[in-house]
């Protein structure tokens, strides 16, 4: 088992703290909603109010909310977090009025604000840039762009068809700059770099080409989504970690089924932009099966760090991992012979979400009470990546 990062301070001013608390109950809710969103999507009998306007919001807008409400939020917290500037705040605080908005119907709204959380996202990376210019930041750059192209797209009345695309480029391209930043000191091969940039172009003309041409827009956006994951499997260092032991190998089995499902999703993509029954495989093949293998593999490290806890990692760290690929499987696979079988699966994946966030308090819980008194130092223990 191992400590993961922790830099607090029993000091930690009272404001502060319910600063991020408040920060954390924001989170969680648009998280909440949007699943549940996600869940009556799916013919899953949920208990919600029934006179409340925000049930009927969060089905309508599910990606909304996982995409640029929670996500947005999250990563722009985490930037802000990285660059220590106050201003950079304005983007999480953007994008989650935006998703609140959204819940209570505001939908004009919700957009504008979406669109001014992307532009404050933009201003944040230009300043990451400008400190450090690398391959690495600019594609976060890149990333901040196509969020608020698809934004903008919302708030201009486009249809989902062409903005989700940009949505999801925004994810991809984060994630893929987090990946080449972790590598980025390993030896590759003369021709990797350009192959990873041809993949994420393709992806970003996918995305444009949507608008023009669902059929030319899908078939570069799940080439490049295929691509990008033949990349990562060859290239990535999680090929190498997979073999080491504790939170290292837990990070790299994430990490290499997260892009074995990356390859579904350009697959699907590609069947979907062909005529085929697909797109509930691409959207969420993409969604859950990537990005989510992700966030789960890299939020015993980032979170810690955000707030200002101790994590123990343990072998229940794999329940969670385990469900959500199981489920995703039963969803994705059979339920589009089976309507029950859809509902499973998809509540097998908010089941995974849901014991994913326990697991988080318990091994926080646990680390505490291994370390009655050490969790009151300021002592920093490093995380192996």
């Amino acid at each position: 088992m191992s400590a993961m990062r922790n830099d607090a301070s029993p000091r930690t001013p009272v404001r502060v703290l319910i600063l991020r608390t408040l920060s954390l109950l924001v989170v969680a809710s648009l998280l909440v909603t949007g699943v549940i969103g996600g869940l009556l999507r799916a013919g899953v009998a949920v208990p919600v109010p029934s006179r409340s306007v925000w049930p009927g919001q969060a089905v309508l807008a599910h990606a909304f909310l996982m995409i640029c409400a929670f996500m947005g939020t999250v990563i722009g917290i985490e930037r802000a977090v990285a660059v220590k500037a106050r201003a950079a705040f304005a983007a999480p605080v953007c994008s989650a009025l935006a998703g609140v908005s959204m819940l209570s119907g505001a939908s004009v709204a919700a957009s504008w604000l979406a669109v001014l959380a992307s532009l404050a996202f933009i201003a944040v990376n230009v300043a990451v840039v400008s400190r450090q210019k690398a391959a690495h930041t600019l594609l976060l750059l890149t990333g901040a762009t196509a969020w608020l192209v698809g934004n903008l797209l919302l708030a201009l009345g486009s249809q989902a068809a062409a903005i989700v695309p940009w949505w999801f480029s925004f994810l991809v391209l984060t994630i893929a700059a987090e990946r080449l930043e972790m590598t980025r000191l390993m030896r590759r091969r003369s021709g990797a770099a350009p192959a990873l940039y041809v993949c994420l172009g393709l992806m970003l003309a996918g995305s444009a080409a949507f608008a023009v041409s669902p059929v030319w827009g899908g078939w570069l956006y799940g080439l490049s989504l295929a691509g990008l994951a033949l990349w990562l499997i060859i290239f990535d260092i999680a090929r190498r970690t997979i073999s080491s032991q504790g939170l290292s190998r837990y990070m790299a089995v994430c990490l290499l089924l997260g892009y074995a499902w990356l390859a579904v999703a350009g697959l699907a993509w590609i069947a979907t932009s062909l005529g085929y029954a697909a797109r509930d495989v691409a959207l969420h093949a993409l969604g859950l099966g990537f990005i989510f293998s992700m966030m789960l593999g890299h939020a015993p490290v980032i979170l810690p760090a955000l707030a200002r806890v101790k994590l123990l990692f343990g072998g229940f760290f794999y329940v969670p991992l385990a469900l959500l690929h199981t489920s995703l499987v039963l969803r994705l696979f059979f339920g589009p012979f089976d309507f029950a079988l859809l509902g499973a699966g998809a509540l097998g994946n908010a089941a995974a979400i849901a014991f994913f966030a326990a697991t988080m308090v318990g091994s926080a819980l646990a680390w505490r009470a291994k370390h009655p008194a050490s969790h009151k130092s300021r002592h920093v223990v490093s995380a192996p990546h």
